[in-house]
């Protein structure tokens, strides 16, 4: 007989692990826990995307792209304020820029003055515009 090799003495005894005869018996208090597991992570995720401040990658790549434009916009928007008063006709073209009654047609006046067309560029920027023309607008 071989080392390890067991003897059979006229009964044969139970194959143990082979899935059908056997139930798994879990202990019973872990059922509950593998529930509250569960549930508190459903809690957690909610919790977390509506009232934490929690957002998935393409939130915040958009959130990070519009943040981006605005801060290009501001930019442009100083500089242009800038240039407009460095020219040296600042004083009378500040004085035509607000006899123009309609938005539209101060943010034309804007870029056609070329003050908003940032180095490097041939077309000036929107937001750079917009903006330009409400500092414009409101100073005196």
């Amino acid at each position: 007989m071989r080392f390890g090799a067991r003897r059979s003495y006229g009964r044969q005894r139970p194959l143990v692990g082979r899935g059908r005869d056997i139930p798994m018996n879990m202990p019973t208090h872990t059922k509950p826990w593998i529930q509250g597991a569960v549930v508190g992570a459903i809690a957690l995720a909610i919790i977390g995307f509506s009232w934490g401040g929690w957002v998935t990658g393409g939130t915040s790549r958009s959130a990070a792209a519009t943040a981006g434009d605005v801060a290009r916009g501001d930019l442009a928007s100083a500089i242009c304020v800038e240039r407009f008063n460095a020219a040296p006709d600042a004083t009378a073209k500040l004085v035509e820029f607000k006899a123009i009654p309609d938005s539209y047609k101060k943010r034309q006046f804007v870029e056609a003055g070329g003050w908003a067309t940032m180095p490097g560029q041939t077309t000036p920027d929107k937001l750079g515009v917009q903006g330009c023309a409400t500092a414009l607008a409101s100073s005196s």
